[in-house]
């Protein structure tokens, strides 16, 4: 194991050495509203693009929302000039996960370094997640109304199969456990039409699709949800996973990304209890289905500190404060060990605290520091579940944009991760 003293852009030398021959480097973050986490994790994305050729970014975000902000960094005609516009139209609650100052800045600068190249080498932002149903919908909607007016008629049939649940489509799942699989038919057949013009060399052509995918994917998710148990978690990491992969195929053969996503979902599932319950994550199918050579999975970890989150589902978020971590916990062990910031790329000979199963932080966008005792800890194998860690040992709260919040859906476990 090399530990690495972090204090400039420079000391993620070592980590740089480490996915060298990676096509996939996933930066987590032990919370989704700690300035310091978005910070480094910038920081080292930055020079992964500019120095190692990485090809997209793609984040634990919505489509549609995240393809506004494609449009703007890449300069796609019609996009917003202003990567911080498209992040202030982020509507769906948690917004602050990605409209937030730490991500404008880092959007800024890769628009900046875009415009010095030509448009086929230019490095995207793209969002993985499920939850856009009624988002990707009207994009579905927008695209063929232009391109392909026949085929809207499978695109309302779909539409008009979720229109009687309104907004709230986990309802469709409580329905789905009593009518037929409609639903599901539709938007089938919504998907094959998509996928015919998924072919056609365009960008707009392959948003469109993805739209379809995100759609199959929701209808499956609020499906499996109402179910209760691990499925609904699987669904949504697969649908991320597949997602994944698509972006490697659409930038060709060559093409390397980086994941943005919270450590319960880059960090390798197997080497915590998430496996003895039936759980998988992105991490884990990305080594799976690339080889573990070929991707580098990072963690994030403090010991104390404050961060933004809400208190209930759908509640204001606000800044709290985050207690020093427990006894036994891997956060203890390394405020004890480490120096204030560092970065660990493992291999080697490793101490039995690396290898050990202990208890890991894990903070979501619903917080209540009072369950530190008995809650917010995932066993975990650090070694095994990360090839790297960076480490704060006190992280401050990030900085949330102005952003209209509508509801957001329903989660698993665990809470708003």
């Amino acid at each position: 194991m090399l530990v690495q003293r972090l204090g400039a852009p420079s000391d993620f030398d070592p980590l740089l050495e480490r996915v060298r021959d990676a096509r996939i480097v996933m930066i987590g973050e032990a919370t989704h509203g700690s300035y310091d986490y978005y910070r480094l994790r910038e920081q080292l994305t930055r020079r992964l693009i500019a120095e190692c050729g990485f090809s997209f970014v793609a984040v634990e975000g919505d489509w549609p929302d995240c393809d506004r902000v494609h449009r703007s960094v890449v300069a796609a005609p019609g996009g917003a000039t202003e990567p911080q516009t498209a992040l202030e139209r982020f509507e769906r609650w948690p917004t602050w996960m990605w409209a937030n100052a730490e991500v404008a800045r880092f959007c800024r600068w890769l628009r900046a370094w875009n415009l010095d190249r030509p448009e086929p080498a230019r490095a995207g932002f793209h969002g993985l997640d499920v939850y856009s149903l009624w988002e990707s919908m009207q994009a579905i909607f927008d695209y063929l109304g232009e391109e392909d007016p026949a085929s809207l008629e499978a695109a309302q049939d779909a539409y008009r199969c979720f229109e009687p649940y309104g907004k709230r489509v986990e309802e469709y799942g409580m329905a789905s456990r009593f009518v037929s699989a409609r639903c599901e038919e539709e938007v089938v057949r919504l998907l094959a039409r998509t996928r015919e013009h998924a072919v056609a060399d365009g960008p707009d052509a392959f948003s469109a699709w993805q739209n379809a995918e995100v759609v199959a994917g929701a209808e499956r998710y609020y499906r499996a949800m109402v179910a209760g148990g691990p499925e609904s978690w699987n669904v949504r990491d697969i649908h991320m996973a597949d997602t994944l992969d698509r972006l490697l195929d659409r930038y060709g053969p060559d093409a390397r990304g980086i994941v943005w996503a919270h450590n319960t979902h880059v960090g390798d599932a197997r080497a915590t209890d998430m496996a003895a319950d039936g759980m998988l994550n992105i991490g884990q199918l990305a080594r799976e289905r690339h080889g573990d050579d070929r991707v580098v999975l990072v963690g994030f970890g403090s010991y104390r500190g404050n961060v933004v989150a809400a208190p209930r589902w759908g509640s204001p978020a606000e800044a709290m404060i985050v207690p020093p971590a427990r006894e036994g916990s891997v956060e203890r062990r390394l405020h004890e060990l480490m120096p204030e910031r560092a970065v660990l790329v493992f291999g080697g000979d490793q101490p039995g605290w690396v290898t050990d199963s202990l208890d890991h932080r894990a903070i979501g966008v619903v917080y209540d520091p009072s369950f530190e005792s008995w809650g917010n800890y995932v066993p975990t194998r650090l070694g095994q579940r990360y090839d790297a860690f960076i480490w704060c040992d006190e992280a401050t709260a990030l900085h949330p944009l102005p952003a209209l919040a509508m509801p957001g859906e329903m989660e698993t476990y665990p809470a708003g991760v």
